[in-house]
């Protein structure tokens, strides 16, 4: 009866807690490395697009990556440092990272020296813009959360879903013979992995 009342204490405390957590959706351009001095556990696998915090202010270190057609069965990846943001987040609000995507690998290039992103409340028409900052230590620890998209109707376990590349289709359906093929993604996500997840992913598809 005991490990009863404390096991449904614990659930209860765990609910309390993540209802109190707002959601922040990175578009697949940018990768959430860490909340603070908090890091987020990115995979060859899982990609993390989605981070829970509490409502109040915090220090946000994210990588703009994007991927880019470079005529027939030809690409580019272009890549910037990783860097600092401060943001808001307020209770009862959810929230989209949102940019300008650049029409070509130049323009991305450009983009990468110096990258602007924005944050915007889901269901509102306006977007603040972030600025970037030099990370300094915070003086409470941050309680954030990280987890892979779920649908917001599923009562499941947060469960890794596939990633597409690039996220947004400039032209709506003429410019999906813009997108990159199946080939140049693996490629692409294979420069990122690890060695250790170069050799899981191997084991795997060859089982």
């Amino acid at each position: 009866m005991r490990k009863l009342v404390l096991l449904s204490s614990a659930l209860m405390l765990l609910n309390s807690l993540s209802s109190i957590a707002e959601t922040i959706h990175f578009p697949e351009e940018f990768v959430p490395l860490q909340v603070g001095e908090r890091l987020i556990e990115q995979s060859f696998f899982s990609r993390v697009d989605d981070v829970e915090l509490a409502p109040g202010t915090y220090q946000v270190k994210m990588k703009y990556t994007d991927l880019y057609e470079q005529g027939y069965d030809d690409h580019q990846v272009v890549e910037s440092e990783p860097f600092w943001v401060e943001l808001t987040v307020e209770s009862g609000k959810d929230y989209d990272l949102v940019f300008n995507r650049a029409s070509n690998a130049v323009a991305a290039e450009v983009f990468a020296e110096s990258p602007q992103v924005s944050l915007k409340a889901k269901g509102s028409e306006l977007a603040v813009p972030l600025s970037i900052v030099s990370y300094r230590a915070a003086s409470a620890p941050v309680q954030a959360v990280a987890s892979a998209p779920v649908a917001a109707t599923s009562n499941k376990p947060a469960t890794a879903v596939p990633v597409t590349l690039p996220a947004k289709v400039p032209g709506g359906q003429a410019g999906l013979k813009n997108m990159p093929n199946a080939a140049a993604m693996l490629e692409f996500w294979w420069q990122q992995a690890s060695p250790e997840e170069r050799r899981a992913f191997l084991q795997k598809v060859t089982n």
